[in-house]
């Protein structure tokens, strides 16, 4: 094992993109009063963010491998960098949204670029240690990401927010152009040809597919909470800063689920049981937030175990998704991305057409569950 990157700000890398989004949703009145839009308008960039996201994963990681890990990082951050600068200076709506396309295609570095050098770093006994730090900053993101929107936008404006995200641009520009050092530069660019067939050879991977549907399964668990249940808040008369309230419970279910997920690896637990158990527990959870909805708040009990489950299980899929194609980790990495990204967007939206929390949690942690059933039935069947 090499380590030649700073842990802590590879993590906080990781972090941005998932804070970079959760902080704007609380302007998003403000956004929609200033342009004089519809409230359907208003959400459609969180939409088109993922979309841009998708793609920005897909692009970054074929150039980790064409121009290097660090080239890569700093470009991208040079392109969120813009987007956020001239969200800020935004006229009209059809402006912020393409602002906020290039933002989001800029830091889908933070994810994929930050993946592939700690896959060149740690070797297979040390990774899924590392991914168990990266899984807390995964699941507290969007909690400091709502705190610090919710703030800004009741003091600065969603002007605030954007001048925020791009100072925190310069920051990382600054901190990865000192900090970070190449861990694999090739040189050679993937033909379209050959983009093709590793795609095709992914898409027949079982445990490809597998870690596709649960990473997709836990982020829409995850977001649903953030989209649906400040509306059940609402209905049971509670004020939005008891919503605010309620990411400490659960940072603090990620931050149990965090030291669990250490302990049980430290103990010889091997990763692909730890993602078997979480994601059974997960669906349990789901059940009891299905029963409590109607029952007051009390479903914030099941999701504290649904957040605990997350940050054990999603470290140990990242950590292990693509042991087997490490000589083109960062193409590889690209399509895994930008298939669980498209994957976790149209989750979103069949949640949001749902606007229902509980059946949502069901039905997501069963496609989790039935991801885990039918890849077993494939390898009885080979």
């Amino acid at each position: 094992m090499k380590k030649t990157n700073p842990l802590w700000l590879l993590t906080l890398l990781v972090m941005l993109p998932q804070f970079v989004e959760t902080i704007y949703s609380p302007v998003l009145p403000g956004v929609q009063e200033r342009f004089n839009i519809k409230e359907e308008s208003a959400t459609f960039t969180i939409s088109l963010y993922f979309i841009a996201f998708a793609i920005g994963v897909a692009f970054w990681g074929v150039q980790c491998d064409r121009i290097g890990r660090k080239k890569s990082l700093e470009y991208g951050l040079i392109t969120y960098g813009i987007g956020t600068l001239a969200a800020v200076f935004a006229s009209d709506f059809i402006f912020l949204l393409a602002a906020r396309i290039i933002s989001a295609f800029g830091i889908a570095v933070g994810s994929i670029v930050t993946q592939t050098i700690l896959r060149d770093t740690y070797d297979k006994e040390h990774i899924s240690k590392v991914f168990s730090w990266i899984g807390i900053g995964l699941s507290i993101s969007p909690v400091i990401g709502m705190i610090t929107g919710s703030l800004l936008a009741s003091s600065t404006g969603y002007q605030g927010v954007f001048v925020t995200l791009h100072l925190l641009a310069i920051l990382f520009f600054i901190l990865s152009l000192k900090r970070i050092s190449e861990t694999h530069y090739s040189g050679k660019e993937a033909g379209f040809a050959t983009l093709f067939n590793l795609l095709k050879q992914m898409v027949k991977d079982r445990d490809i597919i597998r870690s596709c549907i649960l990473i997709m399964s836990f982020n829409v668990l995850l977001f649903s909470y953030y989209s649906l249940a400040p509306f059940i808040f609402k209905e049971q008369h509670y004020s939005p800063r008891a919503f605010g309230y309620s990411s400490i419970i659960l940072a603090l279910g990620t931050f149990a689920g965090a030291q669990l997920n250490r302990f049980l690896l430290s103990k010889n637990l091997l990763p692909h049981t730890l993602v078997k158990t979480g994601t059974l527990g997960s669906f349990i959870a789901s059940l009891f937030v299905w029963l409590l909805t109607g029952y007051g708040i009390y479903f914030l009990i099941p999701y504290f175990f649904i957040v605990m489950a997350f940050s054990i299980v999603i470290p140990n899929i990242l950590s292990t998704a693509l042991i087997r194609y490490k000589n083109k980790t960062g193409s590889a990495g690209a399509l895994l991305g930008l298939m669980y990204y498209l994957l976790i967007g149209a989750g979103l939206v069949i949640t949001g057409c749902i606007q229902n929390l509980g059946f949502s949690c069901i039905l997501f942690s069963g496609a989790g569950i039935s991801a885990l059933l039918l890849c077993k039935q494939k390898e009885k069947t080979v």
